[in-house]
């Protein structure tokens, strides 16, 4: 019963290239702790000849374990039987395990690889979706929830994972999409492979579906580990705590090097983050969509903290709709499962365009100022470099929310960089002057020297505190452990109307 249905099955699945269920569950919990729940399940279904064919498990295995000690629900599609396709049972199977999850208040892993629904038990296999939807979203900000791609999953199998937290999936073995290659070339004449039209890549860096991206299964389940050690078991408890051997009274001198003074010059945020964080070990959320914004988990003195930082590396770290759908989803998460936030500011304002305006970037900048202004978690900005505009109002200022706001000197924050604001507010001056170009320069100093200096925001108490680069991971480090325990009520409310 172990091996699944026989010996050829599990020939066929290894010749693809990918482990059994079982050898899946074996490997992302802790040696000898998984316990299985209705092993012996078997569907009631008849027609078709489907009568004669009632495996154990029922083509899914489901039942709790461990993750580093701490408690676990799995379930795992075994492609194996009935091609991992759903029906009545097998649904039953699922919600039970997200029922119990949620009731032990503890996180659940979905390890997906079926065919959807099963063609012979017609409407009650749908029903059964419907079902596995339903207390998926009812789990939702209350258990973290965890979907891993490990073969096909397609039409409606494929909304399942979508309301989860967290989709990881591995290259050249997962597949999602809502209609496969064969109904898009009836449809719309193209003609595209599996992996073309719903790849691990394509998830990865187009589609944003995709959280996290591997070469393989066991650095797939790895990480897949690696991600439930960084969140609490749910939305009643604080993030776990590590000992941690990285000095929390450490300097970061090197971010004097790294950051440029100059507001136009690049440089990779991530080694600005891996700088500051425990160990400089951090996990980073679709690493390659939307990499103008970086979003990461990490730990600061053993805590748990998530980050988001804009990428001057990537479109010079301006917000665009991607950015923003991005960052939004993360801080929600962040949000739900009480761990705090630390944003890293660069942003010199949302990318123009007439297809960013064209294609929302309105509406879906706005998701990210709603994440923000409803986040009852510590919040602490640190702004680096630039911060104009609107972006700087929406990488969670003072003005929305934030409980502290930090600033190295080399800070400049304004409505628009000053040789824009220059060209506007003198353009008739400058177009008087003899020489326009040695009057424009002056004015564009002027602007600098009296709205965008240093402490110009400060003064003001729309920052806090002008740190030294240096002091960056101490003072975070201290501002958090003041904020742990922060309580802020929400209005009493069904829920709120975020923007689509």
């Amino acid at each position: 019963m172990r091996e699944g249905l026989d010996s050829v099955a599990t020939t066929a699945q290894k010749k693809k290239g990918k482990w059994t269920a079982r050898e899946r569950i074996d490997y992302l919990l802790d040696d000898g702790t998984f316990n299985e729940i209705e092993m012996f399940r078997r569907h009631r279904a008849s027609g078709f000849g489907i009568e004669h064919r009632r495996p154990h498990t029922d083509g899914v295995i489901t039942g709790w374990g461990s993750i580093e000690g701490r408690t676990a629900f799995v379930y795992a599609h075994d492609f194996q039987m009935f091609g991992g396709a759903l029906g009545e049972a097998h649904a039953e199977k699922i919600i039970k395990v997200l029922e119990m999850a949620a009731a032990a208040g503890v996180p659940v892993i979905g390890l997906c690889d079926g065919a959807g629904a099963r063609i012979q038990e017609g409407v009650t296999a749908l029903a059964g979706y419907g079902g596995i939807f339903q207390q998926i979203t009812r789990n939702s900000g209350v258990i973290p929830q965890i979907s891993v791609i490990l073969g096909p999953c397609a039409g409606g199998a494929a909304y399942s994972p979508a309301l989860t937290d967290f989709i990881f999936m591995v290259r050249g073995i997962s597949q999602m999409f809502i209609t496969g290659p064969d109904v898009v070339q009836a449809v719309t004449g193209e003609t595209v492979s599996h992996e073309g039209l719903g790849g691990a890549d394509v998830h990865a860096t187009l589609s944003g579906v995709s959280a996290c991206t591997y070469d393989d299964e066991p650095t797939c389940l790895e990480n897949v580990r690696h991600l439930v050690s960084l969140l609490p078991a749910n939305n009643r408890e604080l993030p776990p705590t590590v000992a941690t051997t990285d000095p929390a009274d450490r300097l970061t001198t090197r971010l004097l090097d790294m950051v440029p003074a100059e507001g136009y010059r690049s440089y990779d945020m991530r080694a600005v983050i891996q700088e500051i964080v425990d160990d400089g070990d951090y996990f980073e959320i679709h690493e390659t969509w939307a990499p103008n914004v970086v979003c990461a988990l990490t730990r600061l003195d053993g805590s748990t903290v998530g980050i988001v930082a804009n990428q001057p590396a990537a479109f010079a770290g301006a917000l665009n709709i991607e950015a923003s759908e991005k960052a939004a989803r993360f801080v929600q998460a962040c949000d739900a499962f009480n761990i705090p936030l630390v944003t890293l500011v660069d942003v010199p304002g949302f990318l123009p365009g007439v297809a960013q305006e064209h294609q929302g970037i309105i509406r879906h900048g706005a998701k990210l100022l709603y994440a923000y202004c409803n986040a009852t978690v510590p919040r602490v900005q640190v702004i680096l470099r630039k911060a104009y505009g609107g972006a700087y109002i929406v990488m969670d200022s003072r003005s929305v929310g934030a409980d502290l706001s930090l600033a190295w000197p080399t800070n400049e924050i304004a409505v628009m960089g000053a040789e824009g604001a220059a060209n506007i507010i003198f353009r008739r001056d400058i177009a008087a002057a003899d020489d326009p170009a040695g009057r424009r320069a002056q004015r564009i100093a002027e602007y600098r020297d009296e709205l965008m200096h240093p402490f110009y925001a400060a003064e003001r108490g729309l920052v806090d505190d002008i740190i030294d680069p240096a002091d960056t991971r101490q003072t975070l480090i201290r501002s958090l452990a003041m904020l742990r325990h922060k309580h802020r009520a929400l209005p009493a409310r069904k829920h709120g109307n975020q923007p689509q």
